[in-house]
């Protein structure tokens, strides 16, 4: 399945019915009067979080999405249908964007989130509504109420516990397809990966999920590279696993690079936790090691860790690390979540 992140859709809701003009016209009934009825209403346009998704793939088959209109009312006082409401389901994590690509209208964080994006038009007066004491035959009625037409941009943001970042061919795709059932593609030259993966990553019994974007380079946040197209996957993630290349020979400029894209990109991503690597020690001798981590020490603070994901050596520390630092965010956003709310008058 082709992974698709944003989407561009047409949506539309139903126009309403027109009210009917009609009086009561049978035998041996005298002053039959107006029975003219409403218009049905339009339908409405909603969309909806689903589980069992995790691309915006359908959506570049269909970008139209209407729904139906009102049926127009007619005589015997009897009302039109409501035009039938459409849905749109996309996966959770989704974002709904104006169509300047800026104004967020919904954030769909939860499974059954649902949101309406049009309202439907109003169905129109029948002449039997007209109908008063001083007017007991009124010749007129309603239109039913246009639709809403407008142009949404979907975006989605992966739900993930943890996201890796780093330069191209830093080690993340060898990292998660050895810590979990993923298969990322995996290859010795730059931006073998083209778009996110997510993999299940057990330790101590626990799960996390966790992201792998494409590698980011100088400039990313300006849009160069792939990058500053897929940060906003690791947006959401409580922690970011941030892995430096131990073969580069300036590590402690890797990561600066890094850093710095961060902080352009987004002030807070930049102050998200974040647990610095130095990746591929399997490749370094011992006096290679201590230089390249004491190079990276100086820039990025002493809590360092020191990995292989080819040998497994330091895999085991790092993910408990990692562990860690989510539950201590869940358990924070718990709190939050249940501390009372001072008494007002």
């Amino acid at each position: 399945m082709k992974f698709l992140d944003l989407t561009k859709v047409y949506i539309r809701s139903g126009s309403g019915g027109k009210g009917c003009t009609s009086f009561r016209r049978e035998a041996y009934v005298e002053f039959g009067g107006p029975d003219g009825g409403d218009g049905g209403n339009g339908g409405f346009v909603w969309v909806e979080a689903v589980t069992g998704l995790n691309t915006l793939i359908d959506f570049r088959y269909q970008q139209h999405f209407f729904a139906n209109n009102g049926q127009a009312g007619m005589g015997r006082q009897m009302s039109g249908a409501n035009g039938d409401d459409i849905t749109l389901r996309v996966p959770v994590g989704t974002e709904i964007l104006d169509e300047d690509q800026e104004t967020v209208l919904a954030d769909l964080t939860v499974e059954g989130q649902r949101v309406m994006l049009a309202q439907g038009g109003n169905g129109g007066f029948g002449n039997l509504h007209f109908k008063t004491s001083v007017n007991q035959a009124p010749r007129r009625a309603n239109p039913g109420q246009d639709g809403v037409e407008r142009t949404i941009w979907l975006r989605l943001k992966l739900i993930a516990d943890c996201g890796l970042l780093g330069m191209p061919n830093a080690g993340k795709s060898t990292f998660l397809a050895a810590t979990s059932n993923a298969r990322p593609k995996i290859a010795d030259y730059p931006f073998t990966t083209l778009h996110p993966n997510l993999g299940v990553v057990g330790i101590d019994n626990a799960e996390m999920v966790i992201a792998d974007i494409p590698g980011l380079i100088e400039g990313a946040s300006e849009g160069t590279g792939l990058g500053h197209r897929f940060l906003g996957h690791v947006e959401r993630c409580s922690v970011l696993l941030h892995l430096v290349d131990g073969t580069s020979s300036d590590v402690a400029q890797d990561y600066v690079v890094i850093s710095t894209e961060l902080e352009k990109y987004a002030a807070d991503l930049a102050k998200r936790p974040r647990i610095v690597v130095l990746n591929k020690i399997d490749a370094l001798d011992d006096d290679e090691r201590a230089e390249k981590l004491a190079a990276l020490k100086s820039v990025a603070g002493d809590k360092v860790f020191q990995m292989s994901g080819v040998s497994f050596e330091g895999v085991q520390d790092v993910l408990r690390a990692l562990r860690a630092v989510i539950i201590a965010a869940k358990h924070a956003e718990e709190s939050e979540a249940e501390e009372p709310v001072a008494w007002r008058p």
